[in-house]
């Protein structure tokens, strides 16, 4: 039998409202090594968040290069928001297909987090009017890659790795198809804003 999730609202101080599971065991700690709710969690994020980025325009121009992202998560866990902690956010904010961008943005700026596969389709659309057929081969590929694994496969050391996954191997093969080493990455780096434009509303 599946337990019923029952949901709770949260309000922070920008006086918007956040939904979270009400019933999940998951405990977050203090630095000091006492415990505190999701809530208050939540509450010390979001007062947390404006020292990292301005507006939501920021967010996403920082989280849409490999760079930016991991120095923001980086300088997010020396303040006590790890990558454990996020992913325990993610599942309180029922946002675990998402990405923890949607985490942030949902903290931030209470918006609704977005599928990482619905991320993927909507950034389909760009990259074949923009890369060549067979970059558009590569970059499927890495986008089945961040579907069903997560952001971390977007992460610049992931390059290497799933250019030897795609091409068995071979990275002689990889270059012969996508160019250079230095214009796969920028391919590669390049194509991860589409993942986080905003989308027209429809």
């Amino acid at each position: 039998m599946c337990k019923k999730k029952t949901k709770a609202k949260v309000k922070l101080a920008d006086g918007k409202e956040r939904t979270i599971q009400h019933m999940m065991a998951t405990t977050f700690w203090h630095p000091d090594g006492t415990p505190m709710s999701a809530q208050q969690f939540m509450e010390l994020l979001f007062g947390k968040l404006p020292e990292f980025f301005k507006d939501e325009a920021e967010l996403r121009a920082i989280w849409s290069a490999p760079e930016t992202r991991k120095k923001l998560l980086q300088g997010l866990a020396e303040k006590g928001f790890g990558g454990e902690q996020l992913a325990a956010m993610q599942k309180i904010i029922d946002a675990e297909k998402s990405d923890i961008f949607d985490v942030l943005a949902h903290v931030a700026y209470a918006l609704p987090p977005v599928t990482r596969e619905v991320r993927a389709a909507n950034a389909k659309v760009q990259i074949n009017t923009r890369f060549s057929a067979k970059q558009q081969g590569f970059l499927d590929f890495v986008l089945s890659h961040y579907v069903s694994v997560g952001v971390e496969e977007l992460d610049q050391e992931k390059l290497t790795p799933l250019l030897r996954l795609k091409y068995h191997n071979s990275i002689a093969d990889a270059v012969a198809d996508l160019g250079r080493p230095d214009e796969i990455g920028k391919v590669f780096a390049g194509f991860q804003k589409y993942l986080y434009q905003q989308q027209a509303a429809a």
